[in-house]
């Protein structure tokens, strides 16, 4: 018998008629002898919703707090209906919120990390013999007493920490693709199922727009040793495993190509050439609590000009800030563009030869490159996003990384769902 915990996405329980064909899932989980805790996120647009009403009721953005509570219900409601769901189906069943789970964050509303996991009361549950169903996205600080939502991509990390506290055999992370793929399926119908995928580059194609998993989740299993196992909801599909693989000493291999339309290129002219002020944008960047991707430093006469990629939703954000510091940076102007977006080759150790290829194929799509930086794992550039799509169909059919008459194709099952 093994433990194992199980994600569901908001496209997977998006309809009552979904929750109760996840709950056959479990059920038959369950009743194969295996111990089962379940994260389940907000049904489908539950959180748009909710956020929509906050607006319709104050003129202004809610108190964070108060969003917390809000947004919070969302994956209390969906695990209840799960519960009652598996319930009427002569399965024992308990949902529990995150707080009661034993889920504690950092105080940041809205952003909140997880600092641990005591699943005391999970454990309780399960020794009665009953599928503990656990609300994702949201923990309790103890230093304020209060609930928190740990943002984008919480329920996966929710369900990654559960796993690694309860030392569960695997954690099933199902979603509405067949697994990690070659490419998203949407823009590249071609693209290929991957049976596994090393964390290093599954953490490399999160973070740069796989939605399929998040980022903090990918990190959280590698440095606590969980097992990942991403599958469809909608199909029995054997999916994809996260772990540690070996390649080829200094043999190049493309994992995958990833995109991210959610990206502004952001522009700084004008900055005194000294050891000082080019900190001092990264600074007000990094107080206003913007990422930054791409960083580029140029240097003449005296003078430097910066540039680098933030997430589009922190655009105004990134501007409002260096404007404030405007006093202590001393740049001429700021500019942010948002009609850009950003494809990434990922895979192990990648050469000069595919960089050289990588600019090539834009070339010959007569596509211009705004930006471009290399690592080890992966090889970035910036572009219009209306270039999008056709550099990512281009990359993947360069690379060769189709699926071809293996049958191996991959597969969107929920059009609106979170996906690829």
């Amino acid at each position: 018998m093994a433990l194992v915990v199980q994600k569901y996405g908001g496209s997977s329980i998006g309809t009552p008629e979904r929750i109760l064909r996840v709950a056959q899932r479990v059920a038959e989980t369950r009743r194969a002898g295996h111990d089962v805790v379940v994260v389940a996120s907000a049904m489908g647009d539950t959180t748009d919703e909710l956020l929509d009403l906050a607006d319709r009721v104050s003129r202004v953005p809610g108190p964070r707090r108060e969003l917390d509570m809000l947004l919070s219900s969302g994956e209390r409601i969906s695990n209840a209906l799960l519960a009652i769901a598996l319930t009427d189906l002569g399965v024992p069943a308990c949902s529990l919120s995150g707080p009661q789970a034993g889920v504690f964050t950092t105080p940041e509303h809205g952003a909140a990390r997880i600092v641990d996991v005591l699943p005391t009361r999970v454990r309780q549950e399960l020794d009665r013999g009953q599928v503990v169903l656990v609300a994702g996205f949201q923990g309790l600080c103890k230093d304020t007493d209060d609930v928190t939502t740990l943002g984008r991509g919480g329920s996966d990390t929710t369900a990654v920490a559960i796993a690694g506290a309860l030392r569960a055999d695997v954690c099933e992370i199902y979603t509405d693709v067949d697994g990690v793929c070659t490419a998203d399926p949407r823009v590249v119908p071609t693209a290929r199922l991957l049976e596994r995928v090393g964390y290093a580059e599954m953490l490399e194609l999160a973070a740069n727009g796989a939605k399929v998993l998040m980022p903090r989740s990918v990190e959280y299993a590698r440095r606590h040793g969980v097992v990942l196992h991403v599958r469809s909801s909608f199909t029995d599909q054997p999916g994809t495993i996260l772990a540690d693989q070996e390649v080829e000493m200094e043999k190049t291999a493309i994992t995958a190509i990833a995109h991210d339309r959610g990206t502004a290129l952001l522009s700084v002219t004008g900055v005194p050439d000294d050891v000082l002020r080019p900190a001092r944008v990264f600074r007000a960047l990094a107080d206003a609590g913007v990422e930054v991707d791409m960083p580029v430093h140029r240097a003449s006469r005296g003078w430097v000009d910066l540039s680098c990629v933030v997430s589009r939703s922190a655009a105004r954000t990134a501007v409002g800030a260096l404007h404030a510091a405007a006093d202590d940076i001393g740049f001429d102007a700021v500019a942010c563009d948002q009609g850009v977006g950003k494809v990434s080759v990922v895979g192990a150790a990648l050469t000069a030869d595919v960089t050289a290829t990588v600019y090539e194929t834009f070339a010959a799509l007569g596509v211009r490159i705004a930006l471009f930086t290399t690592s080890e794992l992966r090889l970035s550039a910036l572009c219009g996003e209306d270039e999008l799509d056709r550099s990512v169909r281009a990359l993947h059919e360069v690379f060769e990384l189709g699926a071809g008459d293996t049958g191996d194709q991959a597969v969107v099952y929920a059009g609106s769902g979170r996906g690829w």
